[in-house]
């Protein structure tokens, strides 16, 4: 599996989330979209190269499972996942 081959379904089997409630789904698509924009923004590979990379598949998916579980406006810890940013970090190419 590629990075670009994540589907709704597979983040929301992820989440444990097995809801088909319309506003579930489309939340999920967005988060599918921004969870990838997270990492290439974050790493500063292309799409080609995040396909190259198996470990960033799970880094989308716990990206968009945090996001998920993390919808209040409160902000209560501002840290990156550890296990994200590990994998994040060991691809980078952006490190300034």
């Amino acid at each position: 599996m590629k990075v670009s081959e994540l589907t709704v379904s597979d983040l929301m089997n992820y989440a444990h989330e097995y809801s088909d409630d319309p506003e579930t789904l489309k939340l999920f698509a967005t988060l599918l979209i921004v969870a990838k924009g997270y990492v290439k923004s974050y790493t500063g590979l292309s799409d080609e190269q995040i396909d190259a990379i198996p470990d960033l598949i799970i880094a989308v998916k716990i990206v968009a499972n945090e996001m998920y579980d993390n919808r209040a406006l409160t902000v209560q810890n501002d840290k990156v996942n550890p296990v994200v940013k590990t994998i994040l970090d060991m691809h980078s190419i952006n490190l300034l």
